[in-house]
């Protein structure tokens, strides 16, 4: 009789605590979420800021979005993310979420910011696998080379210069790593080419 009341003791105790834990984290849940939540977005607006003047928009770009189909321009066989930037509730701006294919390691992730004009605003590397010290160099926090397409279009320079030197273009190559500024340089100028041939629709957004 003293066995079966001590395991009753400690089944009823092991049961309790288990409600307890089970509710602490489910409050810590709730609490957490929110703020990760609200982190996401803070961190979303700073790189839009980086790439879109703020004087362009006066909308929520995270409220603001819309999908687009799938494009070999925009290097994927998914529908693709754009952020759409308005002034005075006109469109003045698109960010693409956009993919440059042939890194090194890899894909690439970018965001490329093109203003109403067809004209690059700016660009960032947002996910990359490349070798550290040679083509991790066009993320921002190892060099200023992603910097090159700021105030770049279709025309500024013409397509033949929308390549490396080494492949007879404008844009700087690293040294003993040409293949990644390559894929990040063909990946925006085929952005480029996508806004221009979408561009009265995506205005129209």
């Amino acid at each position: 009789m003293d066995l079966l009341a001590s395991i009753r003791r400690n089944s009823l105790g092991l049961g309790i605590f288990a409600v307890l834990t089970a509710g602490l984290i489910a409050t810590i849940h709730l609490v957490t979420e929110q703020t990760i939540k609200d982190n996401v977005i803070a961190a979303q607006v700073a790189a839009f800021n980086e790439i879109l003047p703020p004087d362009l928009y006066d909308n929520d770009l995270t409220q603001s979005t819309a999908m687009i189909p799938a494009d070999p321009l925009l290097g994927s066989t998914e529908p693709s993310k754009i952020y759409i930037a308005r002034k005075d509730g006109d469109v003045s701006a698109i960010i693409f979420d956009t993919i440059a294919p042939g890194g090194y390691n890899g894909s690439l992730g970018l965001l490329v910011a093109i203003d109403k004009n067809g004209v690059v605003t700016g660009t960032r590397v947002i996910s990359q696998q490349e070798t550290p010290g040679l083509g991790d160099k066009v993320d921002i926090k190892k060099s200023k080379w992603i910097l090159g397409f700021n105030n770049r279009s279709i025309g500024n320079p013409d397509l033949a210069g929308w390549n490396v030197k080494k492949d007879g273009g404008v844009f700087d190559q690293f040294t003993g790593a040409t293949i990644t500024p390559r894929a990040v340089v063909k990946g925006v100028r085929h952005t480029l080419i996508y806004f221009n041939k979408h561009k009265d629709s995506l205005l129209a957004r």
